[in-house]
């Protein structure tokens, strides 16, 4: 019983919040819950991404993780539809596979991928969500975050997966800063040692970021001794590309 109740005073919290921006203290009173009940609800809320906080202040309003939920299927299939020769092209084009990726609270998840011919596979991806930080789609999208959201995530210790992992938040949003500039990001062995990938965003028509396209493979061989600037720029020209084919009224899938 204590779970379906937790469960229903969520919801009871959600929807209040859903007809205006609150805080704990003006939500409790709304809501008829103790002040503490609401404030540890509200923090798992904003751990799942169903609720965020409007900084600088000390109000919410619901997350971008639920406001998704019923129309980012939708834009999902759309994207990938429009997105799937692109990825193709790339994956034959460079002999490693590549993929699409979009947002999903403080995690990116990869939802299409096609493979290249090649001898050694390196698995699929399609489904798995991971850490902005540790891979380039999830990079290219946190370079188009507010400052607020991006301070949050920051804020909250970015895991190492390997020794080569960039946590420290100097290097972070000396990275982001790079990556507005060229429009793309390579990581090497950060997620899983021994693979490496270049990811480039993909726009809206109102320049919002809506996900990334992706290559990666072995790190012996990719980028290997290939100009890691010239693989970059075909996956920055397939991302273009698909940003192009979309309509102009686009929903956006995540955080923004």
């Amino acid at each position: 019983m204590g779970k379906v109740q937790s469960i229903d005073r969520a919801f009871t919290i959600m929807d209040a919040i859903s007809a205006s921006d609150l805080g704990i203290t003006e939500l409790a009173e709304r809501v008829g819950m103790p002040k503490s009940t609401v404030a540890r609800l509200v923090k798992t809320l904003v751990e799942l991404g169903a609720v965020e906080r409007i900084s600088p202040g000390s109000t919410y309003r619901i997350g971008p993780r639920l406001s998704g939920l019923s129309a980012g299927r939708g834009r999902g299939v759309e994207l990938v539809a429009r997105a799937r020769p692109h990825l193709k092209v790339l994956a034959d084009e460079l002999g490693e596979d590549a993929g699409l990726a979009v947002p999903d609270g403080n995690r990116v998840h990869y939802i299409a991928q096609e493979d290249a011919v090649n001898n050694v596979v390196v698995r699929d991806w399609t489904g798995t969500l991971l850490p902005m930080h540790v891979v380039p789609s999830g990079l290219v999208i946190l370079a188009h975050w507010p400052p607020d959201q991006l301070d949050s995530y920051i804020a909250a210790d970015p895991e190492s997966y390997t020794r080569f992992t960039v946590t420290d938040p100097r290097l972070i949003r000396k990275r982001l800063k790079s990556i507005c500039t060229k429009r793309y990001a390579w990581v090497m062995d950060e997620f899983v040692e021994g693979i490496s990938s270049v990811a480039s965003p993909v726009y809206d028509g109102r320049m919002r970021v809506l996900g990334a396209i992706h290559v990666h493979g072995p790190s012996y061989r990719f980028p290997g001794s290939s100009d890691r600037d010239a693989i970059a720029a075909l996956v920055v020209e397939a991302a273009e590309r698909v940003s192009i084919a979309l309509p102009a009224d686009s929903g956006h899938p995540g955080r923004r």
